[in-house]
């Protein structure tokens, strides 16, 4: 590690948002040198990062952000000029199952990075220049009817143990800021989609099951909306948001992508239709479509999800660059070919 470096700490780098912001940063940012921290739990995979593995400028420590000696270790050893706090427990079906882990990561986990940084930072009299971005979602502001956005103002409204486990850890972060004047800032974004995103999430979830030849699950009439935001286009958000927004600031970014279930299985699948015909030639189906599935509703399903990000896009001349049609054969594409490298021997 070059000691020369400012450092940034990372956390749940390993995952899909955090792994696809640290090689955009890797990429951007030369200077700084990434410290990573994950637990590797079943979200998280090293392979995400494995270019970056030769690097001087990126290392990984895995490890439980709940784990007060390790963290305080982390801060000891290292001159953390800034954290960007990606780690939590992110599948709702996950946390509907059991909430236990949901509350023990995202909220206590938050508390204890929260807690090591202030007082290193005190200790440095660097509190109010270094900078605590917590990465947050707009499940935290509940559900929506046919029409509206969420704005920052917006009252947090969790409906599931996630998003409540995320609004409890938002809210932590702005008491520190409020109580000890510590330079801390949120983003809420909304549906994230890309390369390496966990198989169990919607789009991943479709393109796996459709080139398994396996029932594509939709929830209930599949007529929840979303708004999808590219994850690069995330990524170039949280660049300007960590580096130019004030503190205590808060911003939400949103795709501008706002899509019902359905209609997105019904376009990843048709897609698949003209990129993987052949594996429709060795079945009975006519069309991947065939494949879609309604299942029994998730408990708490919100209904709607959309942010109103003119804040962002106003003060940080921020806008997304991918529209969802290429965005969307993109990661089709990509998870089409770590398929095909499996299923090759």
């Amino acid at each position: 590690m070059n000691k020369q470096k400012p450092v940034l700490l990372i956390t749940g780098g390993a995952g899909f948002i955090g792994s696809n912001f640290i090689r955009y940063m890797h990429k951007t940012y030369p200077n700084y040198h990434l410290l990573n921290v994950d637990k590797l739990t079943y979200a998280g995979n090293t392979t995400n990062l494995q270019e970056l593995e030769s690097s001087p400028s990126y290392s990984l420590i895995e490890g439980d952000i709940a784990d007060e000696q390790l963290v305080q270790k982390i801060f000891n050893e290292y001159d953390i000029h800034g954290v960007i706090h990606f780690a939590a427990e992110s599948h709702v079906d996950r946390s509907i199952e059991d909430s236990k882990q949901f509350v023990q990561t995202n909220v206590l986990g938050t508390l204890v990075l929260l807690q090591a940084a202030k007082q290193d930072w005190e200790r440095k009299g660097v509190l109010h220049e270094r900078r605590f971005h917590q990465i947050s979602t707009d499940e935290v502001y509940g559900s929506l009817g046919e029409t509206g956005k969420f704005s920052e103002e917006t009252p947090y409204d969790p409906r599931n143990p996630y998003s409540a486990s995320k609004a409890g850890a938002n809210l932590m972060v702005q008491s520190f800021g409020h109580t000890y004047n510590m330079n801390v800032v949120i983003s809420s974004s909304s549906n994230n989609y890309g390369p390496r995103q966990h198989t169990e999430k919607l789009i991943p979830t479709i393109i796996s099951k459709a080139l398994s030849l396996e029932s594509i699950p939709i929830y209930g009439d599949g007529k929840n909306v979303r708004d999808w935001l590219y994850v690069d286009d995330h990524c170039r958000a949280l660049d300007l948001i960590f580096h130019q927004s004030a503190p205590f600031s808060t911003y939400n970014i949103g795709g501008g992508n706002e899509v019902q279930n359905l209609e997105i299985a019904k376009g990843i699948c048709s897609i698949l239709d003209d990129i993987r015909p052949d594996i429709l030639e060795e079945s009975s189906l006519a069309s991947f479509r065939e494949l879609i599935t309604h299942t029994k509703d998730r408990l708490g399903h919100d209904r709607r999800y959309a942010v109103d990000d003119s804040k962002l896009r106003n003060e940080l001349d921020w806008e997304p660059k991918e529209a969802l049609s290429t965005g969307v054969r993109k990661t089709i594409q990509w998870y089409v070919d770590q398929w095909e490298s499996v299923a090759t021997p």
